[in-house]
């Protein structure tokens, strides 16, 4: 072995430091663009909750931000790590790489993690308040259900799709602003909904549609091996390709066509332009992929969150460019 790690080092391979071990095997555990994804989320949320709420301005509540964003992280990192528990001998198919499978992290170690993030996200949630305890409770409901018997909904494509959009579109975007809008507008009631959030939460149920239906697409041996029967394994992967960029193609044409008629809050030449470029950037690597090809369609896939990510500044930038 240590004859080997030498040769390995005169080649000019890169051996990591121990102690850099279990960092990257948790952070590849919590499956990073998920996580930065719902953490952008709300950081855009927070800043539309800031400008659309009267009294309150940009670095009010930043400590209830940080609660949010940690019991936002501690979700997500339960959802998808109760997934990859679940889907150990699948993941040896379709994912290789993942801590467990890779022997990175023992199944044990990786239920703890799972159950420890629950409880800190639950126990967040209750120092937070009640619209909180229902976002990260109805959040943590559907992740269980999709992932875990008896429910497990994602062996049936149309249930699994509907999860992610729900939790993605609705419990992020209406949840979290409903908790900012009772943090700092200090109201104890339900405050109505300001257009921008509105926007959003249409915007992304295409798009997490389309982001369940793509994640699919590079996956399907192991997936039809195991009788999970994605939109991938039922119509093929360029059915299934052509059925999220249908999507996405939606969302982004609301986005730039109906947004800046009803949005009054928000900059119409940033919301028409902003989304245009991002639909066409999108096109423009996908008319390059081969859905057959389960390397590349992974790294279209990264991209394609990459402007989920762009979404959540784009439209708090298009508020602010507005509001002068």
């Amino acid at each position: 072995m240590s004859s080997v790690r030498a040769a390995t080092t005169r080649l000019g391979a890169h051996v990591p430091p121990a102690w850099l071990g279990a960092p990257r095997t948790l952070w590849r555990f919590s499956r990073p663009h998920t996580l930065v994804g719902t953490t952008v989320s709300i950081l855009g949320i927070y800043v539309i909750a800031a400008v659309e709420l009267p009294g309150v301005a940009l670095g009010d509540g930043v400590g209830d931000l940080a609660l949010a964003v940690l019991a936002g992280a501690a979700v997500n990192v339960y959802i998808v790590g109760l997934n990859q528990c679940e889907d150990v001998e699948i993941d040896r198919i379709n994912k290789p790489t993942l801590p467990i499978p890779a022997g990175r992290l023992s199944p044990r170690a990786a239920w703890r993690l799972v159950i420890g993030c629950g409880v800190l996200a639950a126990v967040l949630a209750v120092t937070q308040g009640w619209l909180e305890v229902a976002a990260v409770g109805a959040a943590l409901a559907i992740g269980t259900a999709y992932s875990s018997p008896p429910l497990r909904l994602k062996r049936f494509p149309a249930a699994a799709a509907a999860s992610i959009s729900v939790v993605r579109a609705c419990v992020v975007n209406v949840g979290v602003y409903l908790h900012f809008a009772d943090s700092l507008g200090g109201r104890g009631e339900l405050s109505p909904l300001p257009g921008p959030i509105v926007a959003l939460t249409l915007f992304v149920l295409p798009f997490s549609f389309a982001i369940a239906v793509l994640k699919d697409v590079p996956d399907a041996e192991g997936d039809r091996r195991f009788r999970i029967s994605t939109f991938t394994v039922r119509l093929g992967p360029s059915a299934a390709f052509r059925i999220g960029m249908a999507a996405l193609t939606v969302g982004y044409l609301g986005m730039a066509l109906l947004g800046p008629l009803t949005l009054d809050s928000a900059s119409p030449w940033v919301l028409a332009l902003g989304h245009l470029a991002c639909l066409a950037a999108l096109w423009r690597l996908a008319l390059r992929i081969d859905p057959a090809d389960a390397a590349s369609f992974s790294a279209f896939y990264m991209r394609v969150w990459a402007v989920f990510f762009l979404e959540y500044l784009l439209v708090p930038v298009a508020v602010l460019v507005e509001r002068g």
